[in-house]
């Protein structure tokens, strides 16, 4: 029997706990539909490209569309949460998101398709940054409060898994158009109930950066668009070339006008550290290589090894398996042995998984050619995650935090669209008409390169005392340390 007297047992929830608690699950649900479109549409690439007829190197933009206004917006977004309240700021994205879902679904050109999927990325970039400050405000107690990241954490990470396995059964049964429809219900009933169940935040007063704003989704998309155009246009062609320096000239005007607003996307001194900044080059490495991988090995695993969309979801659970494994025991590796040597160990892995992958062929099989390097490259991400974010979390100040999370957010972002940009511009190089496997390997090969350089960046750049990166990385608060996850 337990020692526990009735005295000691509560005999009452917190007031309002079960309004709390519906709170907390429609605003997991719309965490759960952003984190799913990063990779339901994944598996379903080959037959969209079947359908609509994008070509090698515009089939990228399926992915980069998004990605790039997501990434570009995002920081943007979370400004405006802070001055109209987060709740109209997730309900404002929230409601182009579903929107521009049923557009895509419906879409007949590839333009459409690209256009709805860019503006389901400016939805994502109003509604996502306010997830975490809703889950904050809707928890009763310190407790409850917990539960919710921890179940943000699981949501977060498994998100990724679940899109692959729901986007090959819908491309299964049904068609691609269903990885975009399924938004839809989805997002009516999270709009639907989230004004009865979840408080607004209050307002502060602030002005916005829209020319930053502006400047850096406009830069990276011209930057993407001379790259995945060159292998046809030409590296020295005007549109090449007019590409890089429209592009190069809008990051400038975005640094010029990060220092002097007075309300800045990102906050200046947070550039000014060596380490954070390497940490951050060495993110957007890792994830540019992560995705160019996802958009080949999806097309070589149905194209060539033959397996349908679901088996093809299947098929990538080792590496997002390996990814929530390894994020378990992050904790307590980074009090062992630090984060320096965590990502040292994890871009080596890293470089290896991909150099393996280089050697897919037309003889290949899943269990000799795909199954090892995505295991490895799945264990060696999720060993990464943890040192990076507390990199650069660390010795950031209370109240900058969330521009700092804010900043990771955005490199994984635009690290995935300019990485698969280069990977889709060496592919397309040496692609041969109705063939896939051309081309495959050099374009595995620069994702190796792209993990060397991270190995680099983590040999050089981060060497610090362990000692304070670790009791730094102690103090982080949970909350912000899986905002910036």
């Amino acid at each position: 029997m337990s020692s526990l007297t009735a005295r000691e047992l509560p005999t009452e929830l917190p007031p309002h706990a079960g309004r709390a608690a519906a709170g907390i699950a429609i605003v997991l649900v719309a965490q759960l539909m952003i984190v799913l479109d990063a990779t339901v549409v994944n598996v379903a690439l080959p037959r969209i490209d079947e359908d609509l007829t994008f070509g090698p190197a515009g089939l990228s933009w399926v992915l980069n569309a998004y990605t790039l206004a997501f990434g570009g917006l995002l920081l943007l977004g979370g400004r405006l949460g802070d001055v109209f309240g987060r709740l109209r700021a997730f309900q404002a994205g929230l409601a182009i998101f579903t929107v521009a879902s049923a557009l895509g679904g419906f879409a007949q050109t590839p333009g459409q398709l690209v256009a709805t999927r860019a503006l389901q990325g400016v939805g994502a970039a109003l509604a996502a940054p306010s997830v975490l400050a809703l889950l904050t405000t809707s928890a009763p107690d310190e407790a409850a409060r917990n539960r919710a990241f921890a179940l943000f954490g699981a949501v977060s990470s498994g998100g990724a898994s679940i899109g692959l396995i729901l986007g090959g059964l819908l491309t299964d049964v049904g068609s691609w158009r269903w990885t975009l429809f399924i938004n839809v219900p989805l997002g009516l009933v999270v709009l639907l109930l989230v004004g009865r169940f979840v408080d607004e935040t209050p307002r502060r007063s602030g002005r916005f950066d829209l020319v930053g704003a502006a400047s850096a989704t406009i830069g990276a998309v011209s930057l993407v668009w001379a790259l995945i155009g060159a292998p046809e246009h030409g590296w020295g062609s005007v549109r090449t070339v007019g590409g890089f320096v429209l592009g190069a000239a809008l990051l400038l005007l975005l640094a010029r006008t990060e220092a002097r607003h007075p309300h800045p996307m990102v906050q200046p001194h947070l550039v000014r550290s060596r380490r954070r900044v390497g940490a951050l080059v060495a993110m957007a490495l890792i994830i540019g290589a992560n995705l160019s991988m996802f958009f080949l090995v999806v097309q070589y695993i149905q194209l060539v090894l033959g397996f349908g969309p679901l088996a093809t979801g299947i098929a990538f659970l080792p590496f997002t398996l390996g990814i929530f494994g390894m994020s378990r025991i992050t904790p307590w590796l980074i009090a062992r042995v630090g984060p320096r040597a965590m990502l040292l160990a994890a871009t080596s892995g890293l470089v290896v998984a991909y150099a393996w992958l280089s050697g897919a062929g037309t003889d290949g099989t899943y269990l000799g050619t795909v199954l090892g390097p995505t295991l490895i490259a799945g264990l060696a991400t999720g060993l990464a995650f943890m040192p990076i974010t507390a990199t650069v979390l660390a010795g950031v100040e209370h109240e900058h935090a969330g521009s700092a999370s804010g900043l990771l957010q955005t490199t994984q972002q635009l690290g995935s669209a300019v990485g698969v940009a280069v990977i889709v511009s060496v592919y397309a190089a040496g692609a041969e008409p109705g063939q896939f496997v051309p081309g495959l390997q050099p374009a595995l090969l620069t994702s190796a390169g792209f993990a060397a350089l991270a190995l680099l960046v983590a040999a050089t750049v981060l060497r610090s005392p362990r000692a304070e990166v670790e009791a730094l990385a102690a103090e982080q608060e949970p909350e912000l340390v899986a905002e910036a996850a």
